[in-house]
């Protein structure tokens, strides 16, 4: 009997695609003018063209995006409301009670793209490389200070984990949002930042500011002669700022299958990468298999981070 029941799930699942969708599709996302809405605009024109239904980009800020993620967690499982969010989906409930689980509430579709972070340090700092910097934080303990643009946010678990890894002593500055905490370490009040290389990479050009390394697996497109963290002499390092798209928990396979796949041909349009290049953003577009599998990885290794750090928002 469960294994008819089962298989009429999926003959429903594939029927309920291929009629997919029959009315305007709601995407989720953060405030106007961030990578996450710029991305969410160019998966919605996408979109709307390919399924003939508009696909209608809802900015939800505030409350670090709790709101956002919760209407999406609980939404009906049908497809027709998505989210489109960075890790903070599903970092902040390490940092945060929250009233949503990443894993049980929500299905992963696809890693839409990422931002890798770039360690800079201000030119007046005598460190040319990620080794000379350790040397020189361990010579001068406590000495040392990074900002912070967001707590829990990438760059800020970039610094703790960097803390973590090379075992050096610096003291984190809190700032209000990522432009201050940049302008900070340009003006050389802090000496150093694990900052996004959208608005990042035009100071290193102009030499305002020095990169010694990018937080990314693997060198970066935007900055390809930069060596990565983990091949500085820290094997492992990896965090970037992802965004993902995500579905109610529920939603049949084949439906998140259909949105996946058009949602990755929507972002691989020439225009579109270009355009998400000119703001410091790569085009990813893995599997929904794949995504959640990072999801799982990121929650336990960057737990170790925050638990180790202590980081905590109440």
């Amino acid at each position: 009997m469960l294994r008819y029941f089962s298989v009429a799930i999926l003959i429903c699942g594939i029927a309920c695609a291929q009629d997919f969708p029959t009315k305007p599709i709601r995407l989720v996302t953060s405030e106007p003018g961030g990578n996450a809405d710029l991305t969410a605009r160019i998966i919605a024109q996408g979109l709307s063209i390919v399924f003939h239904h508009p696909v209608i980009v809802d900015n939800r800020g505030g409350a670090s995006g709790v709101i956002a993620i919760e209407i999406v967690a609980r939404a009906p499982a049908d497809g027709y409301t998505l989210i489109l969010f960075s890790p903070s989906l599903w970092t902040l409930p390490l940092i945060q009670r929250v009233n949503y689980d990443a894993q049980r509430d929500l299905s992963a579709v696809t890693l839409a793209v990422t931002t890798p972070n770039i360690l800079v340090v201000h030119p007046a700092l005598p460190v040319t490389s990620v080794n000379t910097l350790i040397a020189y934080a361990k010579s001068r303990p406590g000495e040392l200070n990074y900002a912070i643009g967001s707590t829990g946010a990438a760059s800020h678990l970039a610094a703790e984990m960097f803390k973590l890894m090379a075992g050096v002593r610096i003291v984190g500055v809190p700032f209000r949002g990522t432009a201050p905490a940049l302008n900070s370490v340009l003006g050389g009040q802090v000496q150093m930042m694990f900052a996004a290389a959208g608005p990042t990479i035009a100071q290193i050009q102009a030499g305002r500011l020095r990169a010694l390394a990018v937080t990314s697996a693997r060198p970066s497109a935007l900055l390809p002669e930069l060596p990565t963290m983990a091949a500085s002499g820290l094997p492992g390092f990896e965090i970037e700022t992802n965004t993902g798209m995500f579905v109610p928990a529920g939603t049949p396979a084949p439906i998140i299958r259909k949105l996946r796949d058009e949602v990755v041909r929507a972002l691989n349009r020439a225009e579109a990468k270009e355009k998400l290049a000119q703001i410091g953003v790569e085009v990813v577009g893995n599997t929904p298999e794949e995504f959640a599998a990072k999801v799982k990885a990121d929650m336990v290794r960057l737990g170790k981070v925050v638990k180790n750090a202590g980081i905590r928002v109440d």
